[in-house]
């Protein structure tokens, strides 16, 4: 998942690509010309960029020579998860279509925004020295002790959880802390263009509170000088001048903080948009559970002076019953889970297939989703093998990759891989090996790592999901009749018979034993030999377990040894 080594002569085929991040990255550019440039720059590079001269375009006009700020945040109240792979990864393929559009004349940037001032509001479940921590709720997390005892707090140990997890994905990222951001004075104009536009700011905000809230919002929560605490109280006075605000601290005192360095925290729709302001985001992508919130952050920007980012709003996943994942009901699947059942890649592909349709996110998409990926990486390196002029940059495999396919995937199926663990019981990869080296004559651990990878995944899924739910049942007398038949087509087979070989004899054999749909042959054939509904391409299956297991396989089913076990 490595950034591809170049990007040049790729932008004819990314003004006409129909995936969604190239239909982002040319909004994108869209509003960076709009914004950045004058009708007549603007007309100057429309010219440059029509002849492919994106780098003579930026020397030309010194404002595309700005970072183009692609942005992502997380929640440094817990671990990274799921969520948060997704949010670094899709804007990354933005960012990488964007790139290619402009064959990477234009500079990039994603900031993974950590925010770690926040204050502690729940303890989460999985940490130790729970009652330490409940010392420290509602100071900002960068405040509060870390349980685990090696950082200087539990937001320190979070973010440096964070930037690992990423860096072992390979992500390019910037970096950001809120309190380092807020204590710095990044965001000290934003706080006092608030303070000066506070009435503006609340004629935004109050309409969306609730009754009872609207009595003492205000966008500013101070951080008490006492006990160090993020906290939710009315802005008594403040004073534009000297860049301060009044407030009741939660022993009743009457105090006077400066909005600026760090001393108060903006609540989280006026933070996203004075961040937005401050750090200049062009892209973030959120959730469509957030289109509200985007929406006031917008117009608190266009308050604060400034433009809102391009926008980007994605379906939430759902858990095996349809109900929206929640980190705190602890539902769907969570990163450890996927990358014991399946790559990364995989993992990659399902975030960018059809971001605006709900998707379940459960352990039984990981196979569908792998073998998904494996096809599309395949199609890529066909086409690639074919001499096409250009890279099908519309393929998945292009973004999941960021624009560097690997020249090779795997030549058995996951499914294929999970059919043949179960029929020979196999609890190791090298029993999964003795069967492949003979499908495929040479091949190799060495020389098919992605294969190798699959094996093992495929065994632990088998163990986990496949071997504990496995029901067989008796063959109907249709069905042992049709298996009679089989066996025989597979015993009169001449010696290394191909795949496609074998399925057609199967094909024909369901034919004639009348069948209808065909597909309830195929289904039959995994019930009663596998214990399992289905499954793929019966003649590979035939030709990677061997023909004389199968028969074998199918005379213990016709006897009534499986479905007796």
């Amino acid at each position: 998942m490595s950034s591809p080594p170049t990007l040049h002569g790729l932008s004819a085929q990314a003004r006409e690509a129909k995936s969604w991040p190239f239909e982002q990255a040319r909004l994108l550019l869209e509003r960076i010309l709009r914004l950045r440039l004058t009708d007549a720059e603007r007309d100057l590079a429309a010219a440059l960029f029509a002849q492919g001269k994106f780098a003579e375009a930026v020397q030309t006009l010194p404002a595309l020579n700005r970072a183009v700020i692609f942005q992502c945040g997380y929640g440094a109240s817990g671990l990274p998860h799921m969520g948060t792979f997704g949010e670094a990864a899709r804007p990354t393929m933005v960012r990488n279509a964007f790139r290619a559009l402009t064959e990477d004349a234009i500079p990039t940037q994603l900031i993974v925004y950590s925010d770690d001032m926040d204050g502690l509001r729940k303890i989460p479940d999985n940490v130790p020295n729970k009652a330490m921590l409940e010392e420290d709720l509602g100071k900002p997390v960068t405040s509060v002790r870390d349980p685990f005892g090696e950082y200087e707090s539990f937001g320190a140990h979070n973010n440096a959880r964070l930037r690992a997890f990423l860096d072992s994905f390979g992500f390019d990222y910037t970096y950001m802390s809120s309190t380092e951001t807020y204590k710095s004075g990044r965001l000290d104009e934003m706080l006092l263009r608030i303070l000066a536009r506070f009435d503006a700011v609340q004629a935004i905000m109050l309409p969306t509170l609730g009754e009872e809230r609207r009595a003492t919002y205000s966008p500013f929560l101070p951080i008490s000088p006492k006990s160090g605490r993020v906290l939710q109280a009315a802005t008594l006075a403040r004073d534009v001048e000297k860049g301060t605000i009044t407030f009741a601290d939660e022993d009743g005192t009457i105090t006077e903080t400066p909005v600026t360095g760090g001393h108060v925290k903006l609540q989280w729709r006026p933070d996203w948009a004075a961040r937005w302001v401050a750090l200049g985001v062009d892209f973030e992508a959120s959730g469509k559970d957030l289109v509200d919130s985007v929406r006031v952050s917008n117009k608190i920007v266009r308050a604060l002076g400034g433009e809102p980012p391009e926008a980007f709003h994605f379906e939430l996943f759902m858990d095996e019953n349809n109900q929206k994942i929640s980190k705190t009901k602890g539902n769907g699947l969570t990163m450890d889970e996927w990358l014991r059942y399946g790559t990364p890649e995989s993992l990659a592909y399902y975030m960018y297939q059809s971001p605006k349709s709900a998707k379940r996110l459960y352990f039984d998409v990981i196979p569908k989703a792998t073998d998904e990926y494996l096809q599309q990486l395949d199609a890529f390196n066909r086409a690639r093998a074919d001499g096409a002029n250009a890279p099908a940059i519309d393929n998945p495999a292009w973004h999941v990759h960021r624009g560097a396919p690997p020249e090779r995937g795997s030549p058995v199926s996951f499914s294929l891989l999970l059919n043949l663990v179960s029929a020979a019981d196999a609890s190791t990869k090298d029993i999964l090996w003795g069967f492949i080296e003979r499908y495929i004559p040479g091949a190799t651990p060495a020389s098919e790592p992605v294969l190798d990878q699959l094996a093992g995944y495929a065994i632990n899924y088998y163990e986990d999901f496949v071997k504990p739910s496995k029901q067989f049942r008796a063959p109907s007398d249709q069905e042992r009749a049709a298996m009679q038949a089989l066996v025989a087509k597979l015993k009169a087979l001449p010696a290394g018979a191909d795949a496609e070989a074998i399925q057609n004899e199967v094909f024909e054999v369901g034919k004639d034993a009348g069948f209808e749909p065909l597909r309830a042959w195929f289904s039959a054939l995994y019930e009663v030999l596998l214990g399992q509904s289905q499954g793929p391409r019966f003649g590979s299956f035939v030709a990677i377990f061997g023909v004389e297991r199968t028969v074998a396989l199918i005379e213990r089913a016709l006897a009534g040894e499986l479905a007796a076990a």
